[in-house]
């Protein structure tokens, strides 16, 4: 006789998190899509006109569309609230469902009566996440081993100001990324001396610097760029560089495969970081320094000196995110011109769970929600401009404030080591 046995259901404490916040937009969704329902249709276009493979647009009635996605909306949050009474653990398909149906459903009503672009959308988000993307990893880094870096911004802006300056006195696009890097690594190692040597409180430290670069290379720039920008504030700019074949494939290719070296940079670093943190000795004792330093300790780490190089590198990560202001997009300094991202790329961090993979994905995110208030901008959306301008803040605060869970860093960062 055969005995079929079946896996045990698993069941978890009930938390109502996520049916609450399920039921918060769908009834946002029910008071934009219905109750202010917009006529006409709205055009996706998939295609551009150069591109090899032509896909026909998508054509989507705006009243049928949203009344349909936001049925589906309904029916995910009753699927939450019962995973909730169950006791059962929430599912990442109905998450990602909920969240693609809403999204499909205000880009149709956003965009009624006009065409929106999906590639330009698309390209855009990679080119600003970038920045993203490896202030991101360096933050992962960086508190993996144990030490805060609220510093990102000041590692951004470090890099884009050298990067800037190295790239025009030597017209070498590389010699200014190798500068952004040892900008990048400068401002960490202040950070790391402060923190790890002198035991000062990590998150002081950080904003301080974060204040000072600020103030440096705007002084440095309205008192010496100013008066020389084609010598000092001229940088030659990275090419576009097509991938034989992968850029050729509809949407993913224009979106991925037809960029600069530093997005493709982005690409190899977000795979070298989970391989070096994850599948090597030295991610193992870098992540020992983080958790339990003591333990760590007793087995031979130096988790001080491991700290320090940790986060060194990972000011380097961030100084090529920082090089890509001036190298890759806007081909200039300018004062201030990291506008936050070093603060929505902490975000990404605590969002992402200090794991360089979904961090990533929380900066792409982030990146998606800057570049839809400059497409919806200019097709003529009715959002309000003001809400536009917000809405990557208020994405950012959703994500970390509701949709995060119950995260947890690690344990001892923030936390001085003293051997005793």
């Amino acid at each position: 006789m055969t005995t079929v046995t079946s896996q045990p259901v698993r069941l978890v404490g009930r938390s109502w998190k996520t049916p609450i916040a399920c039921g918060l937009f769908t009834v946002l969704a029910t008071v934009l899509f219905i109750g202010q329902g917009r006529p006409g249709e709205t055009t996706f276009q998939l295609s551009r006109d150069a591109d090899l493979v032509q896909l026909p647009p998508l054509v989507a009635p705006v009243g049928a569309t949203t009344l349909g996605l936001t049925v589906v909306l309904l029916l995910l949050t009753a699927h939450a609230v019962w995973l909730a009474v169950t006791r059962r653990r929430p599912q990442i398909w109905s998450s990602l469902a909920f969240a693609v149906a809403f999204l499909v459903a205000f880009l149709t009503w956003a965009a009624a009566g006009q065409t929106l672009p999906v590639l330009g959308l698309l390209v855009g988000t990679v080119g600003i996440s970038v920045p993203l993307v490896f202030g991101a990893l360096g933050g992962v880094i960086s508190e993996r081993v144990g030490v805060i870096n609220v510093a990102i911004e000041g590692q951004l802006l470090g890099g884009a100001f050298v990067s800037a300056v190295v790239a025009s006195l030597t017209g070498n696009l590389y010699a200014g990324l190798l500068g952004a890097v040892v900008a990048g690594v400068f401002v960490s190692l202040v950070l790391a001396v402060f923190s790890i040597r002198y035991w000062v409180d990590q998150v002081i430290v950080g904003v301080v610097l974060i204040v000072f670069v600020t103030g440096l290379t705007s002084f440095l720039s309205s008192t010496v760029l100013t008066k020389d920008a084609a010598a000092l504030n001229s940088p030659p700019r990275f090419p576009a560089i097509d991938v034989p074949v992968l850029s050729q494939i509809p949407i993913i290719g224009p979106t991925f495969f037809r960029q600069t070296v530093i997005v493709y940079a982005a690409y190899v670093a977000v795979v070298v970081v989970y391989m070096c943190l994850f599948h090597t000795k030295w991610g193992l004792r870098v992540r020992a320094a983080g958790e339990h330093p003591q333990a760590a300790d007793t087995v031979g780490i130096k988790v001080n000196a491991m700290r320090l190089w940790a986060v060194s590198i990972a000011g380097a990560v961030v100084g090529i995110g920082g090089a890509y202001f001036t190298l890759g997009a806007v081909g200039s300094f300018q004062q201030n011109m990291t506008a936050g991202m070093g603060y929505i790329a902490l975000a990404a961090v605590i969002f992402g769970r200090w794991h360089p993979i979904r961090a990533t994905l929380a900066a792409l995110l982030f990146g998606f929600a800057t570049n839809l208030q400059y497409v919806l901008g200019a097709i003529g959306s009715p959002v309000p401009s003001e809400f536009m301008l917000m809405l990557p803040y208020l994405v950012t605060i959703v994500a970390v404030a509701g949709l995060a869970g119950q995260v947890r860093k690690p344990a001892a960062s923030g936390l001085p080591y003293a051997r005793r």
